[in-house]
C-alpha cells in the first residue's frame, strides 16, 4: 500500500508560479494593489482588505527570526529522519511572517531578531530529490555576531 505524502507541496494552477520560482531559488510573495500590503502564504485575495487585486512579486529573501522551536520528537515520515530540526517563524523584510525551517545553525546561538537569508532545499523523497522548498539560514553577518 502506498502512503500519501503529506509533507510535499501539491502545486495547482494558482500556486504553480510560487513553486516554479522556488525551483529556481527565488521566493515570491503576493502584494495587494488596493492596500499595498504584502502577504504570505499565497492567497487569491488580500487578507488585510479582502481585495482580489493581488499579484506575485519577488521577495528579497531577507528576514529576521521571530520565534522558533527545536523539534526533538516527530515520528511522522520523513520528519523523523531529520531530527532534531528547527521549526521557525520568520518576519520577511517585506513584512509578512512565514513558517519555515532553519538550517545550518546551532540552535543554542539563535536569537530573536537575528538576520536570516532564504535558501532552497530539496529534501529527499525516497531515493529521489524532492521539490525545492524555502528554508532560512543565518546571514553571514548574524553568524559573526551570534557565534553560530
Amino acid at each position: 500500500m502506498t502512503t500519501h505524502r503529506t509533507d510535499l507541496p501539491e502545486p495547482d494552477a494558482f500556486t504553480r508560479p510560487y513553486w516554479d520560482a522556488a525551483a529556481e531559488g527565488r521566493l515570491l510573495l503576493r502584494r495587494c494593489g488596493a492596500c499595498g500590503r504584502a502577504h504570505h502564504y499565497p492567497r487569491e485575495f488580500c487578507p488585510h482588505c479582502w481585495s482580489e487585486d493581488v499579484a506575485w512579486e519577488p521577495a528579497s529573501g531577507r528576514a529576521v527570526l521571530y520565534t522558533w522551536s527545536v523539534v526533538h520528537a516527530n515520528d511522522l515520515p520523513p520528519f523523523r529522519d531529520r531530527l532534531p530540526y528547527v521549526a521557525a517563524v520568520v518576519e520577511l523584510a517585506e513584512g509578512p511572517r512565514m513558517m519555515t525551517t532553519l538550517v545550518d545553525c546551532d540552535p543554542t546561538g539563535l536569537q530573536i531578531g537575528m538576520e536570516l537569508v532564504a535558501d532552497f532545499v530539496a529534501f529527499a523523497v525516497g531515493d529521489e530529490p524532492g521539490p525545492r522548498v524555502p528554508v532560512f539560514r543565518p546571514s553571514p553577518d548574524s553568524r559573526s555576531h551570534s557565534g553560530a
